[in-house]
């Protein structure tokens, strides 16, 4: 699955919310009438709590697929209007949801420099003498730079700054990215 938003705060009291968006073509992904897949992460940051669904008077569940009904732009963000949701609590047990599509389905990069996350995850990660370092977990978007989450081979994680300075080559059907690191790097 490749992660295309997350849902943020609540818009109003219709069930509106923000949506970051999380992809490079954001005008092909959201797009009334388009279905999500939704994950709820794990550590989720927000804790919303039961949310009371307007007629049910139960706990809202977080639904396995998301219907996109309507959407505005607004600096820079998504407000959407989900089908289903049109209440304000609902929305906020919404609060931090990924929205997913099926990674099978998205074609590769024109770029041939340029990566989708999930061609990325499961790599090896080697030095420039062929040593592994270990495999990619995920990839995280920060605002300076994409970072590279490895899954250490001595146990643990470490951060690499996915900058040309050092991730020297990415050969995804070879199934390797060779790096160049600063001394300690992995340590921190």
């Amino acid at each position: 699955m490749l992660v295309v938003g997350q849902i943020g705060k609540p818009h109003g009291i219709r069930g509106e919310v923000l949506v970051t968006v999380r992809t490079d073509e954001p005008e092909a992904r959201f797009v009334a009438g388009s279905a999500f897949t939704t994950e709820v992460p794990r550590d989720r940051r927000v804790s919303a709590g039961p949310a009371t669904a307007p007629t049910a008077g139960a706990a809202y569940q977080v639904p396995g697929e998301l219907t996109l009904e309507s959407l505005r732009w607004h600096q820079g963000k998504i407000i959407a209007q989900f089908e289903g949701v049109h209440d304000r609590n609902v929305a906020e047990a919404l609060r931090g949801v990924f929205l997913q599509v099926d990674s099978a389905g998205v074609a590769p990069p024109d770029d041939p420099d340029e990566f989708h996350d999930h061609q990325l995850v499961g790599l090896s990660v080697v030095d420039q003498d062929g040593t592994e370092l270990g495999k990619v977990d995920r990839i995280d978007h920060a605002p300076s730079s994409d970072l590279i989450v490895l899954k250490k081979a001595t146990g643990g994680t470490a951060l690499i700054p996915f900058v040309s300075a050092m991730v020297l080559s990415v050969d995804v059907t070879g199934g390797r990215i060779v790096v160049d690191l600063p001394e300690g790097l992995l340590d921190l």
